[in-house]
């Protein structure tokens, strides 16, 4: 019985409507790891810094899957920046995409079909030199001069593309015409027998999941999906259809249909959820983490840990660090991650305030929407801003950027009670994301609200005054 590739591109599908956060991405891939999925893919690099980061977390994070990621054509500082970040996966895969239809090789690539098969196959040749798993990509592929795409085909192929998948990128196939552009490409194109064949299709008319049916009836062995509801075929639908019908089409995949549903439910979540607000990170004081540190333990130490919480430090910060970490080691047996985290944001990087908070007004309730009102004073100026959210702790936030014109991911937020009784002291930490690096605030108030409002400019003002300096 055929197995049946399942590759999902959920991640690769970002767009202005749909963005997921970078803890969010690691949590994807963690899901997409358990359920079966035989491949993740990524979006290719753009910004080195972040991207790197990126692809190297997600890829350390799972275990079965394959990480594809793709290249740039005819560019070999990008494919050599894309294999310093994915060597390190367990399986790496790299994509080499180009256009298949005329209009898109004269007016996205500016190229002539000769020239693009040259540029296909040194791309494809290149990229093989580094990873043993490459993979062609031809998009618009339904719509292309049927000679060309058996030429590109052919040219990728004797380059070392192991895999060779035809995107029917206008989703306007009906699914016995997909059916029947299959079956002539592999009359048409001999090598093609001679490598797995994968299919992508654009979900346009809502023919996506019967095409991709077809396509494994005529002998395609693999199916780019995606786990959340997307312009592509579904996850979900595929995994069903090769469960219930493996023995008609004689076709199996590694997916688990046990466990299908509830992940299934858990990504939609995961997707659905606050997104680039990444305000889902929110935890309570639960250092159950088995990370920790103790007196023992040296600066190199201490510096690892830093680093694997996310940040980047200069030696003078990790000094300080240190420094402050030695005062609490010294007087308990245990130093937990979100100790440490407190830690970093109360000593490392103190900045002048560009943003100061003047007042603060949050009205909430079981009846109402929370709105936050807001005033900042910038270099003796006041502005203010008002926003209705999801919550105290959102609105304020929101109403920040608002006002700041500012946007960063929210990384985590920490709550931590410090003192006991009625009048407990609340400390916060916030940790936002820019540019790859995470920044983290502190504050500290009987009020929950003011102390998050203290340690998200805390933050906000770290960034602001890097980004100056830079």
């Amino acid at each position: 019985m055929k197995q049946i590739i399942i590759s999902d591109q959920t991640m690769k599908q970002e767009s202005e409507s749909f963005r997921l956060s970078f803890k969010e991405k690691i949590e994807l891939a963690k899901l997409l790891d358990k359920l079966g999925a035989d491949i993740i893919e990524l979006k290719g690099i753009s910004n080195t810094r972040v991207d790197s980061l990126q692809i190297k977390s997600i890829a350390s994070a799972v275990t079965f899957s394959r990480i594809a990621v793709p290249v740039e054509l005819s560019n070999d500082e990008n494919i050599e920046k894309t294999w310093a970040a994915l060597k390190e996966a367990k399986k790496p895969r790299l994509q080499v995409c180009a256009a298949a239809s005329d209009v898109q090789i004269e007016y996205l690539f500016h190229k002539k079909p000769e020239a693009m098969i040259e540029a296909i196959r040194q791309t494809v040749k290149k990229c093989k030199s580094l990873c043993a798993d490459v993979e062609f990509v031809a998009d618009d592929a339904t719509r292309s001069d049927g000679k060309f795409l058996s030429e590109a085909i052919t040219a990728a192929v004797e380059a070392g593309a192991g895999t060779v998948t035809l995107c029917d990128t206008a989703g306007a196939m009906l699914p016995l015409e997909f059916k029947e552009f299959v079956r002539r490409l592999y009359e048409s194109t001999p090598t093609l027998s001679g490598v797995t064949l994968g299919i992508s299709v654009s979900n346009a008319i809502s023919m996506a999941d019967a095409c991709a049916v077809e396509a494994v009836s005529e002998g395609a062995g693999q199916i780019s999906v995606a786990a959340y509801p997307i312009n592509c075929v579904s996850l979900a639908s595929v995994a069903r259809i090769l469960s219930a019908k493996s023995d008609t089409l004689n076709a199996t995949s590694n997916i688990r249909s046990t466990e299908l549903q509830r992940i299934i439910d858990r990504i939609v979540w995961v997707c659905h959820s606050e997104g680039a607000r990444g305000l889902s990170s929110i935890t309570l004081d639960d250092d159950s983490s088995e990370l920790f540190l103790t007196s023992h333990d040296g600066i190199e130490a201490v510096s690892a840990m830093v680093s694997k919480l996310g940040y980047d430090l200069s030696e003078e910060d990790t000094a300080k660090v240190y420094a402050a970490f030695r005062e609490i080691a010294d007087k308990k047996e245990r130093v937990g991650k979100k100790e440490l985290d407190a830690i970093v944001a109360s000593s490392a990087m103190q900045v002048p305030q560009a943003y100061k908070l003047d007042t603060y007004v949050i009205t909430s309730g079981n009846t109402i929407s929370a709105t936050a009102h807001i005033k900042l004073t910038k270099n003796g100026h006041s502005t203010e801003g008002v926003y209705i959210g999801d919550g105290s702790i959102d609105a304020a936030f929101q109403a920040i950027e608002k006002i700041t014109g500012c946007h960063y991911e929210l990384d985590d937020f920490q709550l931590q009670a410090v003192t006991e009784g009625r009048e407990a002291m609340g400390q916060t930490v916030v940790k936002l994301r820019s540019g790859g690096k995470v920044y983290s605030g502190r504050g500290i108030s009987t009020d929950i609200v003011g102390a998050g409002i203290q340690a998200y400019l805390s933050a906000l003002n770290k960034i602001i005054y890097e980004e100056e300096v830079e």
